[in-house]
């Protein structure tokens, strides 16, 4: 895979991608400034949505008709999860349900805040911040700082992975389909039968279910357990390392290379939630969510598949930039009101991108599909 840039590929002559209104947030792909405001609020969009439809759930449930024949979609998840169940897994009570809701809707208040101060308020470009702004800037060539990124991402994965396991273990526990009630769980952690999962093989016995044929909360536990272990050894690894070149060499560190790679990543995982939604009784519970769930599953394997449709989109764009361009700022120039930032003049065959921030035209390459 060639190597490429924090650079979009070409377009066509008289197109401009920026001048799109569907062009979203690549227009500030070298905006790390802004391009964080834009994640934080998509992020509080997220938090919003959950919050509001789980409180407008909330306010249509009727009681002693299964979730699956109102249409609600949320609250299974919280039910599986174990609140507000009685002894024999009966929603008793929704003002948990409610609380949750309203934690979400604070929670996006706040992020939507924080949003909308990078897009507004910080600087365009973490680097030409003050405090602790240009510690957070990267460039996307730059390997060490991207890695440094990925290690933080990690680490929150993990530490919400392993506050799945301390709920079921120690927090109230969890719904159990196979009994109706909801219990603590004592996680089964042996390797050979958690890892098993991952080639096909449930407790020694091969299935073409794979990991989906899971049939008890011990070994779903138990992989939530190996699960955060693991990410959080490589967030770490990632924060105090960077990426060896032997390694690193045949990939591209662009923007939209690691935007591709998400998408991958995402798609693959659409598609293997799709098996467990329509096989495994025991993550989706048929009392919540109901004994026929194809739909729901067909749901998550077209998303899965236009995200990888996404992937490839993407990565035939990455392989069509050039060269990554460290970021240089402009030289602070004495101003009327002290020091500033002023850009220098364009120099010959250069492009201003953001806050003056000039980048050579790299040569050009021709992707998958031009």
């Amino acid at each position: 895979m060639t190597t490429a840039l924090n650079r979009r590929a070409p377009e066509p002559q008289g197109f401009n991608l920026d001048d799109q209104w569907w062009a979203g947030n690549v227009r500030l792909v070298n905006l790390s400034g802004q391009l964080l405001g834009a994640h934080i609020a998509h992020a509080g969009l997220i938090a919003f949505w959950a919050g509001s439809i789980t409180v407008l759930e909330v306010a249509r449930y009727v009681p002693d008709v299964p979730f699956y024949e109102q249409g609600i979609g949320l609250l299974p998840h919280l039910a599986a999860l174990g609140f507000g169940l009685g002894p024999d897994g009966a929603v008793v009570d929704t003002y948990p349900y409610f609380i949750i809701g309203i934690l979400h809707l604070v929670t996006s208040a706040i992020l939507g805040a924080g949003g909308l101060f990078h897009t507004f308020k910080g600087p365009a470009i973490l680097a030409e911040g003050t405090a602790l702004a240009p510690k957070f800037h990267y460039d996307w060539g730059d390997t060490k700082q991207l890695s440094i990124i990925l290690g933080h991402h990690l680490l929150l994965l993990g530490v919400a992975c392993l506050a799945f396991v301390c709920k079921a273990m120690f927090w109230g526990g969890v719904y159990d389909t196979a009994l109706g009630t909801v219990h603590t769980v004592s996680p089964n952690l042996n390797p050979a039968d958690i890892f098993g999962y991952v080639f096909g093989f449930n407790h020694g016995q091969f299935t073409g279910l794979g990991m989906s044929s899971v049939n008890n909360l011990e070994d779903i536990i138990g992989g939530h357990v190996y699960i955060g272990i693991l990410e959080l050894i490589g967030g770490t690894w990632h924060i105090l390392s960077k990426p060896f070149a032997i390694g690193a060499k045949p990939f591209s560190f662009a923007g939209e290379a690691i935007l591709s790679y998400s998408l991958g990543a995402v798609g693959w995982m659409g598609l293997l939630s799709g098996f467990f939604v329509r096989y495994c009784d025991v993550a989706y519970p048929p009392q919540f969510y109901g004994p026929e769930r194809s739909g729901a599953a067909a749901v998550q394997y077209i998303l899965g598949f236009l995200l990888l449709v996404g992937h490839v989109w993407h990565a035939s764009r990455a392989r069509a930039g050039g060269e990554p361009v460290p970021y240089a700022p402009p030289a602070p120039v004495k101003g009327r009101f002290g020091v500033t930032r002023v850009a220098p003049a364009p120099a010959k065959n250069t492009r201003v991108v953001g806050r003056g921030r000039q980048q050579p035209e790299p040569p050009k390459k021709k992707g998958w599909f031009g």
